[in-house]
């Protein structure tokens, strides 16, 4: 029996998702994020272990009122527990649970057959990816988290090319994620996805700063403020025109 290395779960997520939904937090994560707010969840081995029938068990405690959400398996990264995964969203499935991934896409490697055969299994069995797109130049995304985006936007192409539908995240950073051309560009980017359903643009937030002096661990962002709701929701505006110049594009040519 395969076990998930389990942060913490929320019974009432209404941010992950449609609808009301049970969130399931994995640890480990390979990115090391700037502004990441859950510092607690990067190492891989956690306290807490769960079998996917404890999962379904602690889903179905409250699952009348999950009639209209569902699932939703966030981190940390999730799919580094890819075979926990393929588990649980099969049991999920059996009983009728709208599943969801919320991913960087960070571990897709389209070299790795066996890796890409255990991916297909799971998106077969997936209603909904919620994709983080941290930032659209490669360079720039290194300086965010320690990775290019290289293999990020494969895997956005490759899940739009299994049809599934895909909700994209974006956190505005002031200094990192606010450049208006980039913003730009990642919408025209997003516009060449068929099944990118919704685009969620958050503000940086300093709320998990408190975690990194319990860790022990220095804030790379420290004294850098939190950014408005006004501020993120122009940005989302950049993103929507480069959306629209894409499809755009398409439709003429």
């Amino acid at each position: 029996m395969i076990k998930g290395k389990i942060h913490s779960s929320e019974s009432f997520g209404t941010v992950d998702g449609p609808g009301i939904r049970f969130v399931l937090f994995l640890q480990g994560c390979p990115m090391r994020c700037l502004y990441c707010h859950n510092p607690d969840t990067w190492k891989l081995n956690g306290d807490r272990e769960m079998s996917a029938d404890e999962v379904i068990a602690e889903y179905k405690k409250n699952s009348v009122f999950y009639k209209n959400g569902g699932l939703t398996v966030t981190g940390g990264e999730p799919l580094l527990q890819i075979d926990f995964l393929l588990e649980l969203f099969k049991k999920a499935k059996k009983e009728g649970i709208h599943t969801c991934i919320d991913t960087s896409g960070i571990t897709y490697d389209r070299e790795n057959a066996e890796y890409t055969e255990k991916l297909d299994r799971l998106l077969a069995l997936t209603d909904l990816v919620m994709l983080d797109l941290k930032h659209i130049d490669s360079d720039k995304h290194k300086i965010l988290t320690g990775y290019t985006n290289e293999n990020i936007l494969s895997f956005a192409r490759y899940i739009d090319s299994k049809g599934i539908a895909t909700w994209i995240r974006h956190v505005v950073v002031e200094g990192y994620t606010d450049d208006e051309d980039d913003l730009f560009r990642l919408g025209e980017f997003i516009g060449t996805l068929k099944h990118a359903k919704a685009l969620d643009v958050l503000p940086y937030h300093t709320m998990g700063v408190s975690k990194y002096a319990e860790l022990g661990i220095k804030y790379r962002l420290e004294g850098l403020p939190s950014l408005s709701r006004s501020d993120a929701a122009r940005a989302k505006q950049r993103i929507l025109l480069g959306i629209k110049a894409s499809r755009n594009k398409k439709e003429t040519c």
